[in-house]
């Protein structure tokens, strides 16, 4: 696919999902924020658009004209897509795996949730960038959404648990921020999980979420038992399911044979 310049609002509600948690969000997100890439089958009349940012990716449209060496640039993505797409999607790429996913709403109190004296509940600021860049590699995707961890940092929908030494010991943040719904992320450090600090992170969030006039989300594997507990004591309950698969890398088209000559 090429790349394509954002569209407009009415364009994005043409192309894909909007006003509904889940993955409904990504593009409003990237069209808000300018973190994120646009795809179609040609830049004029296109019949397949595509939005990614971190690593999601949207695909709407008709596959039938689709080839599979057109969506190479979705490489190495998760990809949310009718189930038309699928038999082009397991041609492009050597790997198609599904993964069941689970999407909660806001819906009830929050179990109480308490810190250490010496922890603070706050927004994050773009002074805590470093602190934020702190937390490494396993980290690295929390920020990814909003162009690293500056743009977190400075974006105001991140909450942190913080040291009075400054170290960041758990952040919750709008991961994915659409029109309706925000879809809520969360990362404790390894050696402070279990303490309710990330509940706390959320339980902030959420309540600046709310005072915005918008619904928190969360949107989980099937099979990630922690992170569905976190957001059961949050508050969240299940609205729907749905599958995305994640692709590995692109297929190469086979070489043709050479001929034989004689003389």
């Amino acid at each position: 696919m090429i790349e394509i310049p954002p569209p407009d609002a009415r364009a994005l509600a043409r192309w894909f999902p909007t006003g509904a948690p889940g993955p409904a969000t990504i593009g409003e997100h990237a069209l808000a924020t300018g973190v994120g890439r646009w795809w179609a089958d040609r830049p004029v009349q296109p019949r397949a658009v595509a939005v990614s940012c971190a690593g999601h990716v949207v695909l709407r449209g008709s596959p039938q004209r689709l080839s599979p060496e057109l969506l190479a640039p979705l490489a190495g993505s998760r990809i949310e897509a009718p189930d038309r797409f699928l038999p082009v999607l397991g041609a492009a790429f050597d790997r198609l795996t599904p993964w069941e996913r689970m999407v909660w709403t806001l819906q009830a109190r929050p179990q109480p949730a308490t810190v250490p004296h010496a922890v603070t509940v706050r927004r994050l600021e773009p002074a805590d960038t470093g602190a934020l860049d702190a937390l490494g590699p396993d980290a690295s995707w929390l920020s990814a959404s909003w162009g690293g961890p500056l743009g977190l940092a400075a974006s105001g929908h991140a909450w942190a648990a913080v040291t009075r030494a400054g170290r960041i010991l758990a952040v919750a943040c709008t991961y994915f921020r659409g029109t309706g719904h925000e879809d809520v992320a969360v990362y404790t450090v390894p050696d402070r999980r279990r303490l309710h600090l990330g509940l706390a992170c959320v339980t902030a969030l959420c309540a600046d979420v709310v005072a915005r006039g918008h619904t928190p989300a969360w949107t989980c594997s099937l099979h990630n038992r922690a992170s569905r507990l976190l957001a059961w004591h949050a508050g969240f309950r299940l609205v729907r399911e749905y599958v995305h698969h994640t692709v590995g890398s692109p297929v190469r088209p086979a070489r043709p044979s050479a001929l034989a000559g004689g003389a």
